[in-house]
């Protein structure tokens, strides 16, 4: 089996080591970067820590407007699909990357499956959604991470090539999490005690993208008291400096970091804030209790669980759940048992030799889902 392997961004870099692990056991996989995420921190840190497989095709696609950039991935993918000829290919998560590559894919009637299928904000003014739900619509192989995707996938028609594996991210984070506690020096670096500090991300465009937001995020922060570590994602950065943002004393800009320091940030953590899904799954691996800066999550299962409360974007929400905020004693392994990925190849090894009819899509629809 000759599997093509899409990833651009580092949701995408993590998902995607447990996966290649396994395949690559038995079959040749083709490791495709679009170049999304293109700096050092937020790309090719991630791969020389995780020891993800190096790129065989690096796009080098870069930021830009959604349009543009889906646009050029999607030219470069379909280039690359029709040299390698690969029997499958592999997208994940929701990003511009997962799009282009399922679609790449699909007009070359190239089976696709969607690690990370069924995931629903129901929010389509968030561009991930309509990634989410036009990949699960071309997608041949649906693995969802939870079995509250598979309940999603079902209500829009999607059954027979649903399957329950769990989350690979969980994968990654029970192999590398001892690693990083051996290897990580961020705690001594920022001179920090486990519990004794909150973690921030904010990257997501519906909190940067308006000024207005953004600056209530930054107020809320600055009235907690509670030493903060901020490490700021580069577009998030541009908008605060642009901003001219005051932080209070108590707030620490950080540049971004990589995995271990960021698991170990997280692992140590008294509290984490975050409009990131990643790091919400995460916090919920690690324990940790979770505030989401947004007013929905794809991720309802940790909320539903107890570990993670949406409060979306104003300072009033948010420093009543910042004081007042106690997860359960209760902590139910809803992402699976940390073997997604084998399972994954698992399934895919056993499915290659029984080819999808791609003419038979009518429960798929792209109307019957949107």
């Amino acid at each position: 089996m000759k599997v093509v392997s899409i990833v651009g961004a580092r949701p995408e870099f993590v998902q995607a080591l447990p996966v290649s692990l396994a395949l690559r056991q038995h079959s040749e996989e083709i490791l495709v970067h679009t170049g999304q995420h293109y700096d050092y921190i937020m790309s090719q840190a991630f791969f020389d820590e995780l020891g993800v497989p190096a790129p065989d095709y690096n796009l080098e696609v870069g930021s830009g407007p959604h349009g543009q950039q889906t646009a050029q991935m999607l030219q470069l993918v379909e280039e690359v699909l029709l040299r390698v000829k690969p029997d499958l290919v592999i997208v994940r998560g929701d990003t511009n990357s997962t799009i282009a590559g399922a679609l790449a894919a699909a007009k070359l009637n190239i089976p696709v499956a969607h690690i990370e299928a069924g995931e629903r904000s129901y929010n389509r003014d968030m561009p991930e959604e309509i990634n989410r739900l036009v990949t699960d619509c071309v997608a041949d192989h649906h693995f969802c991470a939870s079995k509250r995707a598979v309940d999603r996938l079902a209500a829009e028609g999607v059954t027979s090539s649903v399957h329950w594996v769990g989350d690979v991210m969980l994968d990654s984070m029970l192999r590398n999490l001892p690693i990083a506690r051996k290897k990580s020096t961020v705690l001594e670096r920022l001179d920090l005690a486990p519990a004794n500090y909150a973690l921030v991300t904010v990257h997501r465009s519906s909190n940067t993208d308006d000024p207005e937001i953004l600056r209530q995020i930054v107020h809320a922060l600055n009235q907690t008291g509670e030493k903060i570590i901020f490490p700021a994602h580069p577009r998030t950065r541009l908008v605060l400096e642009k901003m001219n943002m005051n932080f209070a004393d108590n707030v620490r800009i950080i540049d971004p970091v990589g995995y271990f320091d960021i698991v170990v940030l997280e692992e140590n953590a008294r509290l984490i804030a975050t409009d990131s899904g990643g790091v919400q799954r995460e916090a919920y691996f690690l324990g940790i209790p979770c505030i989401t800066l947004r007013n929905e999550t794809e991720w309802i299962e940790t909320v539903e669980a107890g570990w993670n409360r949406l409060v979306g974007t104003t300072p009033e929400m948010i420093l009543e759940a910042w004081y007042d905020f106690e997860a359960p004693a209760d902590h139910p392994p809803i992402f699976g048992d940390g073997t997604a990925g084998q399972k994954i190849s698992d399934i895919l090894r056993w499915l290659i030799d029984e080819p999808v009819d791609r003419k038979d899509r009518s429960s798929r629809t792209l109307e019957k889902s949107l």
